[in-house]
């Protein structure tokens, strides 16, 4: 079942372990709102005594992604790498506290809905600013050394060649992906060192007010690999929400790998880019297949894993076009 379906915790378990925490006293009331979004946990905004905290709650999720003790370090990680990531103030990966795993942090303000990003007028600024911000943020989170990513991270390996494992896994012809698999194997990009990877940087897990980017959110899925594929994720048609230009609907390349490039030392072309771009929709395409295939397959019946399957010809088509 999806986290909408997950247990809400009591506000009286919250109340406690805020108090255990020195974050409210024993006499304060405590109110728990879900809040939307957020596929694979559950997420409530709890306030107490003025001050909003985030919660996020494990359930039984359609999400593969990284444990919430696993997302905490590496919200610790980046924070401490200059990436503006949200303040950690307890996680726990068993039962015993609220009945599920959980994930306490600050609350950040700001707009996380990509149309509201993209077209919000309070944001036009913001606008003008994020393309820069966000290869700043990138750059920042792919210069923290190796040996300081959390152990269970795993290096991506081969992207190509996972993808294509994938999609002959579900036993259906799409010559689409698989001309986008020739066509990605036939112009590799030279390899660069591997860094620690946000595995799905994207509008939608980030938080933006009239200043630009307030946090980066949503770290199930980081890995390590190749550092452009964060760039390339970001900059996919898939993740432009319909906005015209390339840097997630909003902004040009210039700035973003400028910005990058002035953290890292590692400078992007924008043909490079282009790859990594292609990979990203492909990647994305085969991620909707086989979650519309889960619930044809009755691995798991969902509304949502099935809506996903009408994407499968959209993304089909944006690589046709990004290969040609």
């Amino acid at each position: 079942m999806s986290a909408d379906l997950a247990a809400s915790p009591s506000p009286q378990a919250v109340g406690k372990l805020l108090v255990e925490l020195g974050l409210a006293d024993p006499t304060d009331d405590v109110t728990l709102r879900r809040l939307t979004g957020g596929a694979s946990r559950a997420t409530f905004l709890v306030e107490v005594a003025e001050t909003r905290y985030v919660l996020r709650v494990d359930g039984d999720t359609l999400g593969a992604g990284h444990p919430l003790d696993v997302e905490a370090e590496l919200l610790s990680i980046a924070g401490a790498g200059g990436v503006c990531a949200p303040r950690v103030h307890a996680v726990e990966s068993g039962l015993a506290t609220l009945g599920a795993p959980f994930l306490l942090m600050e609350f950040v303000d700001g707009r996380t809905l990509p149309k509201r990003i993209l077209h919000d007028r309070e944001l036009a600024r913001a606008r003008t600013l994020l393309p820069a911000q966000l290869g700043d943020a990138l750059g920042r989170l792919h210069r923290i050394p190796l040996d300081h990513a959390p152990a269970a991270l795993v290096a991506a390996g081969d992207e190509v060649a996972r993808w294509r494992d994938a999609l002959d896994s579900y036993g259906q012809p799409h010559p689409a992906f698989e001309l986008g698999l020739r066509w990605l194997d036939d112009h590799r990009p030279a390899a660069v060192p591997e860094v620690i990877l946000h595995g799905d940087f994207r509008l939608g897990n980030l938080i933006v007010d009239e200043s630009g980017l307030r946090a980066v959110l949503d770290w199930e899925l980081a890995h390590t690999g190749d550092p452009r594929e964060d760039l390339g994720w970001l900059c996919a048609s898939s993740w432009r929400f319909g906005g015209p230009r390339p840097v997630a609907g909003l902004g040009e390349y210039e700035p973003l790998l400028d910005a990058y490039a002035a953290q890292t030392g590692l400078v992007v072309s924008v043909e490079e880019l282009h790859w990594f771009e292609a990979l990203a929709t492909l990647r994305w395409g085969v991620i909707c297949l086989g979650q519309t295939m889960r619930h044809l397959r009755g691995t798991t019946r969902s509304v949502e894993l099935a809506a996903l399957g009408r994407r499968v010809c959209e993304v089909e088509w944006s690589l046709l076009e990004a290969t040609a």
